[in-house]
């Protein structure tokens, strides 16, 4: 069989041209893929620096933010430990002794604010203890410059309720009843000791603010846990 030249020349032409119509479709397909890609990438870098820039700028509020109350808190604590505590009493810390000893102690003050005591301590950071403690641990816990809150069953609930958040919220402190103390709700540091009416009473704040790691710590920076739990 045989064709003319026309003929072959014909389908060579529609050869070629859906030839091209291959290549113009392909190339078409990969720009498009192409640009798709880059318009991706871009949008994720974009959206990746402005969370970056985000989390920045919220980080640095938030510090700017923290700073103040802490600031505030600060000088605030600072006035508090300056103004009188009335019905304060204290003992000369040189004839308080600091002796470590495994007996039990006969205190001359109860609750004690210092003298020998256990080789163990009470675990101080901010620990509210639902049942009576041992008197050698407690006062070895204010040797490392802890308050001691104390109540009899004269307290009223919500002081003692009032008292056990502010403990819980002040590293170096802690809370526990003491039945045969003789006001109903007492503030032991070592050395010092106040009688208060009440969790609103002004000389609490006052107590904590100049008391907790105070001047009158025996072992400024010794640590409140690590020891036992009453």
């Amino acid at each position: 069989m045989s064709f003319d030249r026309s003929t072959r020349t014909e389908q060579t032409r529609s050869s070629d041209r859906a030839h091209d119509r291959r290549n113009r479709v392909v190339a078409i397909g990969s720009s498009a893929v192409v640009v798709a890609g880059l318009l991706g990438f871009g949008s994720y870098t974009l959206l990746e620096k402005s969370e970056a820039k985000e989390r920045t700028t919220g980080s640095q509020a938030a510090q700017a933010q923290d700073s103040k109350p802490t600031e505030q808190s600060a000088q605030e604590k600072t006035k508090l430990a300056a103004e009188p505590i009335a019905g304060e009493r204290t003992w000369d810390a040189k004839l308080l002794s600091r002796k470590h000893v495994e007996t039990d102690v006969k205190y001359p003050m109860r609750p004690p604010v210092g003298g020998d005591h256990n080789p163990a301590w009470l675990n101080c950071d901010g620990v509210v203890y639902e049942k009576a403690v041992p008197d050698v641990n407690a006062v070895h816990s204010l040797e490392h410059g802890a308050v001691w809150v104390t109540y009899n069953g004269k307290a009223a609930g919500s002081d003692v309720d009032a008292l056990s958040s502010r403990v819980r919220s002040t590293p170096y402190s802690l809370m526990s009843p003491y039945a045969d103390q003789a006001g109903a709700i007492m503030l032991s540091a070592w050395g010092r000791q106040v009688t208060v009416d009440g969790a609103d009473d002004p000389r609490v704040a006052r107590f904590f603010a100049r008391y907790v790691q105070g001047v009158q710590t025996p072992e400024p920076g010794a640590p409140c846990t690590g020891g036992i739990d009453g």
